[in-house]
């Protein structure tokens, strides 16, 4: 575990684009319009040495609470009280306005310590808004420019006491943190090892809303809006599976992916881009189909977007409390699955209710068996022994009169797995033979429904020339 910094203030001062400096990466979405993030976000931050947990939160907004900027603000004042220290971000150039001073006196009522920093104060234009900001009675305040790395020498001395406090209370109640490399050949260590696992789908699907009732608390903000969330959020969870063993599960919230041609604003774009990167970083992704509007083409498109990426999928119909006719729905998507992804027949699909839990125990138990295949190799004398049987059941071809040679079949990698195929006038082969040797891969090898590549490779002629 590390020390946890929280970064607050009102919309558009800069705390996504401090967060990431503090990171060093483009983590969070950054523009110039306010009100761009929305639910609190978390990176590892490395400072001249000093490793702390950063939090980027959204703009602290004095609005009714059931609205989306007060639910947005009740993740603020969360984030301030799990932190051990607040880092509380103004305008230099602006000054300070009364939203400032309000957001001073809440954080003066709270036991979290205050650090005040003034951003974009670059240049003699900032210097009346820090005399200003003593007024809010926080101290003195830190000059910094997040966008150009000024002032960071100043805030490492002013977080320096307050991780040095927390390091020694966290190593006193020792939980300090070891990661490890996970060998993927290794079973027992890849069962223990942390599920990464995307929750995608279109948006309102209820991904937050599942998210929440997975980990047990109203961590990501969700209500009746389409396209709440807008960064990919990652929330570590122990989860306990039917055995009783306790396992930890990565979950990552993506914004809701509409069709292409919907998406004009800036930001959806942003938010739609950090999805499918989120995606590239997965081992397992889930996509959440709406059970009252069931299965749409943009559901095929993101599922074989997911599949193209190489990760293992699975598919999960939320809101299945309130659907009508189970039965039939459930057949009629099965079926609509089966001829929309015919390259991995036999996705799992599995009901579920972001509402109420039920079928999450089920998901997630679905989601490690997944990975398990998708991260499986097979011992070279079983891949010989089946292929020399599926060469026996079903020879190539041999167009032209010509006959094609397949000499063996090996293992390359795993996580996908991906084969290669070695042979003579293997560019002659059909891709209908292709298609054979990879559903009698998946099917009799132990694959499942995971995405299978296989690689041609001819010997070089050497009188081509």
């Amino acid at each position: 575990m590390l020390p946890t910094v929280a970064i607050v203030g009102r919309p558009n001062v800069g705390k996504s684009t401090l967060f990431n400096r503090l990171v060093g990466k483009r983590l969070a979405l950054v523009d110039d319009q306010p009100g761009v993030t929305r639910d609190r976000r978390e990176g590892e931050a490395h400072m001249l040495g000093l490793d702390f947990k950063i939090v980027d939160t959204a703009g602290y907004e004095d609005e009714d609470p059931q609205s989306l900027p007060g639910r947005m603000r009740k993740q603020t004042e969360a984030a301030v009280t799990s932190a051990d220290v607040a880092l509380f971000l103004f305008d230099a150039r602006a000054g300070v306005n009364p939203l400032d001073e309000e957001i001073a006196r809440w954080l003066r009522s709270s036991d979290t310590p205050v650090i005040l920093a003034g951003n974009k104060a670059e240049g003699r234009a900032s210097e009346d808004g820090l005399m200003e900001s003593f007024a809010l009675g926080l101290g003195e305040p830190i000059a910094l420019s997040a966008e150009h790395g000024q002032g960071m020498a100043d805030l490492f001395q002013a977080l320096l006491p307050h991780i040095e406090k927390a390091q020694e209370e966290i190593a006193t109640a020792g939980l300090a943190d070891t990661l490890a490399e996970i060998d993927p050949d290794d079973e027992e260590a890849l069962d223990a090892a942390p599920l990464k696992l995307a929750i995608v789908g279109r948006p309102n699907a209820g991904k937050s809303t599942l998210i929440n009732k997975i980990i047990g608390e109203d961590r990501l903000i969700t209500g009746p809006e389409a396209g709440i969330t807008r960064d990919s959020i990652a929330i570590d969870h122990q989860w306990t599976d039917k055995e009783g063993r306790e396992r930890t599960v990565r979950l990552i919230d993506t914004a809701g992916m509409r069709k292409r041609a919907k998406v004009q604003d800036k930001l959806e774009k942003l938010a739609v881009a950090d999805g499918l990167h989120a995606v590239d970083f997965a081992e397992v992704v889930v996509l959440l189909l709406d059970a009252t509007l069931g299965l749409e083409a943009q559901d095929l498109r993101i599922a074989d977007k997911v599949l193209q990426e190489g990760r293992a999928l699975v598919i999960a119909l939320n809101k299945w409390d309130v659907s009508e006719n189970g039965s039939s729905l459930y057949q009629g998507v099965r079926k609509a699955l089966d001829e929309g992804l015919a390259q991995v027949k036999g996705v799992p699909l599995l009901t579920v209710s972001g509402a109420t839990g039920k079928g999450i125990d089920d998901l997630l138990n679905a989601a490690f068996e997944t990975r398990r295949a998708w991260s499986r190799r097979v011992p070279t004398g079983l891949l010989n022994r089946w292929f020399e049987h599926a060469l026996e059941t079903n020879p190539p071809p041999a167009p032209g009169g010509k006959r094609i040679k397949l000499r063996y079949l090996t293992q390359a990698k795993t996580r996908p797995p991906g084969f290669v195929l070695f042979g003579t006038r293997l560019d002659q082969l059909p891709e209908s033979y292709q298609r054979y040797l990879v559903n009698g891969i998946r099917r009799e090898l132990g694959f499942g429904a995971v995405p299978v590549r296989i690689t041609l490779r001819s010997p070089k002629n050497p009188f081509s020339k």
